[in-house]
């Protein structure tokens, strides 16, 4: 038996123990919010409900106003997801097609924003959302969010990279500007990318609860995530409850990531390789 055959063993047992470790909180979850007030008190965490109780997850949705929960959340979604998605295609694509004296300061910038802790910098950020007049406004996560990352940047590189400067340079015999270059013959290739880094974006964005939650305090402008923080009080607080809105807002991330998973994985990979 070779050192690989021998090692799977203990590999299918790590896997266990990850998996474990990540369901364990969800399974708890999901029998709280079935739950009543009595059977939380007397039950184990993970045992079955004596009765299913529907009422927690009715009274999450209405007392978390779970509606203005998902307005808000879908517009910051699709909008930030589309600024981001055009802001760091365009961004790889002038870093890879262009050669400038700047060029490797500007990566280095990127490379710096990345390393940098990301709440040192969140009192300068503070005070520029404030001054534009965006605090209190769906404006100020829009534009944070829209920003581009490192991340985002290696992956378009990586497709941008793959495609043939011959195809520029014919399009600009034909009398094409740069930007038609780029919204007609770039971006549509850069579409398995873009799919990508949207759903990874999309998922970031609706589990995000730091951001939303500084700039956005009125009750009107709450998101999904932030809305949680209704169940939640100095005096008291309803676990069951808090466990049923924790379902309401786990279900569409979990659904989006379990339908569109492949394409993130495939993405990836695919602008991974090179041929």
């Amino acid at each position: 038996m070779n050192v690989r055959a021998r090692s799977l063993p203990l590999l299918y047992l790590l896997f266990v123990a990850i998996t474990a470790v990540v369901l364990f909180p969800i399974a708890i979850n999901v029998m709280t919010a079935f739950k009543t007030p009595g059977d939380l008190m007397s039950s184990s965490p993970l045992s079955l409900p004596k009765q299913w109780s529907f009422v927690n997850l009715k009274t999450a949705f209405e007392k978390g106003n779970m509606l203005v929960g998902f307005r808000n959340t879908g517009i910051l979604v699709f909008v930030s997801v589309f600024l981001n998605t055009i802001l760091g295609a365009m961004t790889a694509y002038v870093l890879n097609r262009f050669d400038f004296r700047l060029k490797k300061l500007v990566m280095g910038m990127f490379i710096v924003a990345m390393v940098v802790p990301f709440y040192t910098t969140e009192v300068a950020r503070f005070q520029i959302i404030k001054g534009l007049g965006l605090y209190d406004s769906l404006g100020a996560p829009l534009l944070i969010y829209a920003g581009t990352d490192l991340l985002q940047i290696f992956i378009f590189l990586q497709f941008i990279e793959k495609i043939s400067a011959q195809l520029d340079e014919s399009a600009m015999i034909d009398g094409s500007s740069y930007v038609g270059i780029f919204t007609r013959i770039i971006f549509p290739l850069l579409l398995p990318a873009s799919a990508t880094l949207g759903i990874i974006k999309a998922v970031d964005i609706m589990n995000d609860m730091y951001i939303p939650y500084l700039y956005m305090p009125s009750k009107s402008l709450h998101t999904l995530s932030t809305s949680l923080m209704t169940f939640v009080g100095q005096r008291a607080s309803s676990f069951e409850q808090l466990s049923a809105a924790i379902l309401i807002v786990l279900i569409p991330t979990l659904l989006l990531y379990l339908f569109l998973q492949r394409y993130v994985f495939s993405g990836i990979t695919a602008g991974a390789v090179k041929e």
